[in-house]
């Protein structure tokens, strides 16, 4: 066990996961897999890597760092940490790809059980701090495995121009990390899955574009605290569909969609006009009726996250049944406003895509 002591992280996003009994659970959120003894609730959050701690042993973050904690000390037994390499041949006998675990007194290196395509399968010896770490001997020759996330920005009526975010980042970022920093963004859904080079320099093209900057940027292979965005793609507010197209420094395609963006006069909310609220109000009854306890009790962890609503709210809204915490959650988020309804609008998009569509939110 490793003497160094841990720096202050800063806590990002948190999660409460509640596993009704032993088996095999994974969080829809940041794609880690947990195995559990028995029913236990899990808490987790990230928090910011502190790299002094892992240049001593020659290792660099390979992925988000986790806090996770357990009702239950003993219930977690296996760990599966979503990493983005591309071909995991090699990986477990030469030590390249391995898991930092992190206590107030220290760290230590866990060598994995196995490591799938998608995942780092290690033994839980005791909570704390987990996350992915590479050898800093790794072949940055090979691509990893990583992911275009496109961000559409509010119109400007004075200028008429929207600003379209790309980003590049590896698969392993979890979408919600990213969305919370573009919380003035909307997410463009896309075929987001490419190749990608640490250190390689890459374009972004774009026909409809009025001006995209910078020409060119490099792709840093970072996870975390911050994701800004890669290009900044200038467009007029009236434009429907983009063709997008992402090119190495060899002027290779890496990358193309063609994306639909939203009519920005659909967008655009005015705040006098309660249109979130009268939507959550028109389908109130369906969704009483069809949301799940675990969507329900995402939302609600959602909902604080974004400080919607306070400890006590979310606590009240837990207390009944299934369908009274349902009306208490839609009628506590139409009455806050405008705001607090696109919020839950928008989380129900993604945490329950079918129910969002059957209520026409989508």
């Amino acid at each position: 066990m490793s003497s160094i002591k841990l720096k202050v992280f800063n806590p990002s996003l948190s999660y409460r996961f509640g596993c009704p009994g032993p088996g095999l659970f994974q969080c829809t959120f940041t794609g880690m897999v947990f195995v559990l003894t028995q029913e236990a609730e899990l808490l987790y959050r990230t928090v910011q890597w502190d790299e002094s701690l892992l240049q001593s042993a020659g290792k660099t973050p390979a992925g988000l760092l986790f806090d996770i904690k357990c009702s239950e000390d003993a219930a977690l037994c296996h760990l599966h940490l979503p990493h983005c390499e591309m071909d995991v041949d090699g990986l477990l006998p030469h030590g390249l790809l391995s898991v930092v675990h992190i206590t107030d007194d220290g760290m230590s290196i866990l060598e994995p059980l196995q490591i799938t395509d998608t995942h780092v399968i290690v033994e839980v010896p005791h909570l704390s701090i987990f996350g992915l770490i590479w050898n800093i001997m790794r072949l940055w020759t090979k691509p990893v495995s990583g992911q275009v996330l496109l961000f559409l920005g509010p119109p400007n009526p004075e200028t008429e121009i929207q600003k379209l975010n790309v980003i590049l980042l590896p698969c392993n970022i979890s979408l919600d990390e990213v969305r919370k920093q573009q919380r003035n963004y909307q997410y463009i859904m896309a075929t987001s899955t490419c190749e990608l080079f640490k250190g390689e320099s890459y374009t972004v093209h774009c026909p409809e574009a009025i001006k995209i900057q910078p020409k060119k940027a490099h792709f840093v292979l970072e996870f975390g605290p911050n994701y800004h965005p890669t290009f900044e793609i200038r467009l007029p507010t009236n434009t429907k569909e983009v063709t997008l197209t992402v090119r190495d420094q060899r002027q290779r395609e890496v990358w193309e969609h063609d994306v639909d963006l939203i009519d920005p006069a659909l967008r655009v909310e005015n705040p006098q006009s309660g249109s979130s609220e009268s939507s959550l109000l028109s389908v109130r009854s369906e969704f009483v009726r069809s949301v799940t306890e675990p969507v329900l009790n995402q939302l609600l962890d959602k909902l604080l996250e974004r400080e919607i609503i306070n400890q006590e709210e979310m606590d009240s809204a837990r207390t009944s049944s299934r369908a009274d915490n349902a009306r208490t959650v839609i009628d506590m988020v139409r009455n806050k406003g405008t705001q607090a309804s696109s919020s839950l609008i928008e989380d129900l998009r993604t945490l329950d895509p079918t129910l969002s569509n059957k209520l026409k939110l989508s």
